[in-house]
């Protein structure tokens, strides 16, 4: 928040270096460390180890929605000069972008099918496995049918941490494929990315290093109100290429420009605040310990609430308990009756929980099976609050059901 109120206090619009210097450097800087903490591979650095200007680097957008129609927009780049190299000319190609296809899982954000809406190419939807993860088989099986319909596979998103269920994609096997059908692959960790600041979750992210671009919103899970969405890529050059138009009222540096950047390149608007600071702020004030106890407090508060659960015998727990989330439904043996019925409870039931007004909790469907999904992850929250909530569950469920053996 402090950090906010002194980028508002400079009043900044940084869309280029020559703007303002410090703007520009800092989110350099910044979002590199924030790379670095994260454990990401050097490739996605934009200074490298020996001090010499890197190919990739980070930029902070304002959400993940924008980051998916930005390294969209970069992929449909890259796609277009694969295409050139063929011999295809500028015109022939016009006549079939709408021919390109992205590729999402069931469970996939819908930022990443309205990116395609807003691009103009097609969207493939891919049923999930039984763990709510796209796996390589159904992406390869998706690819293979498509190129054999005309079509021109070209961007494949992978999620690290579902919103459904934190569930992980099949990260490596994705990048096998993506690396073998010429597809841009994007990370989205909107929400989970920032659990890597725990070496013990990074063997989970295993296929990240081989991206071509990788995304989290800090103002999720790390401490920074919003909005912060870090965004790294590999490499910057079909980014730039997609996004850079020249005005005359846009003045770039003359002579050397290495290490200097013109952020508007890098994203869908012109101007931009000062960002950097809240992350510089965070990190600064929390340091790596202090952040990463953040982190592991809300995982143990979450596993905590999931064994208090299952030791009730009322509740089953439906995704596995990685990060802060729990997804569980009432059991359908506690209530007579048939499957819509089972899901009639657990939708009351959240409904009970939220006017009680004590605590506030999500329902979703998953597959037609309702189910609630508390996260764990407020900054102030306390092992008292989690607690709470388990009070006030455990409470209306015992109203609810109760109701409901009545009728």
């Amino acid at each position: 928040m402090l950090g906010d109120m002194v980028s508002s206090m400079f009043s900044i619009i940084g869309f280029n270096w020559i703007c303002s210097p410090a703007a520009t450097e800092l989110e350099t800087v910044v979002m590199d460390w924030l790379g670095k903490l994260i454990g990401l591979d050097s490739r996605f650095m934009a200074i490298k180890e020996d001090g010499t200007e890197g190919d990739g680097g980070g930029v902070i957008q304002g959400t993940a929605s924008e980051a998916h129609i930005v390294v969209m927009i970069a992929a449909r780049e890259m796609a277009v000069d694969r295409l050139k190299s063929y011999g295809m000319n500028s015109n022939d190609i016009d006549m079939i972008r709408h021919t390109l296809v992205a590729y999402f899982s069931d469970q996939t954000h819908s930022a990443g099918q309205k990116a395609t809406s807003i691009i103009g190419c097609q969207a493939r939807i891919i049923p999930s496995d039984a763990s709510f993860r796209l796996t390589k088989c159904a992406l390869q099986a998706a690819i293979t049918k498509d190129r054999q319909d005309g079509l021109i596979p070209f961007f494949v998103c992978a999620t690290f941490g579902t919103t459904n269920t934190a569930a992980i994609d099949d990260l490596y096997g994705i990048a096998d494929v993506a690396d073998s059908e010429h597809l841009w692959l994007h990370i989205d960790a909107a929400y989970a990315g920032a659990a890597l600041v725990c070496p013990e979750f990074r063997p989970l992210a295993r296929g990240i290093e081989r991206a071509h671009s990788f995304n989290f919103n800090a103002h999720k899970w790390l401490l920074t109100n919003f909005d912060c969405s870090a965004l790294w890529v590999a490499d910057s050059t079909h980014l730039v290429n997609a996004l850079s138009i020249e005005r005359e009222y846009l003045p770039k540096v003359k002579g050397a420009t290495d290490f200097v950047k013109d952020y508007r390149n890098w994203e869908l608007p012109l101007g931009r605040r000062f960002r950097s600071l809240k992350l510089w702020f965070v990190m600064r004030m929390y340091g790596a310990s202090g952040i990463r106890a953040y982190i592991r407090k809300h995982v143990k508060e979450a596993k905590w609430l999931e064994a208090q659960l299952l030791e009730d015998g009322r509740f089953e727990i439906m995704a596995p308990v990685v990060f802060g989330l729990v997804v569980f439904r009432v059991k359908s043996g506690i209530i007579a009756g048939s499957a819509c019925d089972v899901n009639k409870t657990n939708a009351e039931l959240v409904r009970r929980i939220n006017n009680d007004g004590r605590v506030f909790l999500v329902g979703t469907n998953i597959r037609g099976v309702h189910v609630l999904r508390p996260n764990i992850g407020s900054t102030y929250g306390t092992s008292e609050n989690t607690a709470l909530l388990v009070k006030v569950i455990k409470e209306c469920t015992t109203k609810v059901i109760a109701e409901y053996s009545k009728q």
